[in-house]
């Protein structure tokens, strides 16, 4: 290996590719990464607590906050790791995590008793502020914006 190379490819590479990973956490980015975090831990306290002490009384409800916990840190992986890949597949989940918070948000004001206890999704996200329902959008805004200035 010589000096202007590394495992990656060539240093100019290696910063290229640095420098595109850091455009996903700056400015706007850094909030969505911060709410998203924020999203991943308390996701994954209350579908593990739910989970481990009450699942027998709502299944579907605390096996969908698990799933949200799951989406919530895979966004915040990609958008930690940066690049072009990671981005993508960030903007493939956020996608999914809105078509998901709005088909559980419909489904728990269309048929109220299939969700005897609330999700991180219930009510488009009511009980988080509705981060739940905003946080993709932005999210799907910042993936796009950061794609442009990529480009």
């Amino acid at each position: 290996m010589t000096a202007t190379e590394n495992g990656a490819g060539t240093v100019a590479e290696a910063g290229t590719e640095g420098r595109r990973a850091g455009r996903l956490v700056s400015g706007p980015g850094m909030v969505v990464v911060w709410l998203y975090g924020v999203m991943s831990v308390g996701a994954v306290s209350r579908s593990i607590y739910q989970i481990a002490t009450d699942f027998d009384r709502a299944p579907l409800a605390y096996s969908l906050s698990a799933v949200a916990a799951v989406v919530y840190a895979f966004i915040t992986y990609t958008l930690v790791r940066g690049g072009e890949t990671a981005r993508k597949a960030a903007l493939v989940c956020c996608a999914a995590e809105l078509a998901g918070v709005l088909t559980v948000g419909t489904w728990t004001l269309v048929e109220p008793s299939a969700f005897p206890d609330a999700t991180v999704w219930s009510d488009y996200g009511y009980g988080y502020v509705f981060i739940p329902v905003l946080l993709p959008l932005t999210g799907i805004w910042w993936l796009r914006k950061a794609r442009a200035e990529a480009v």
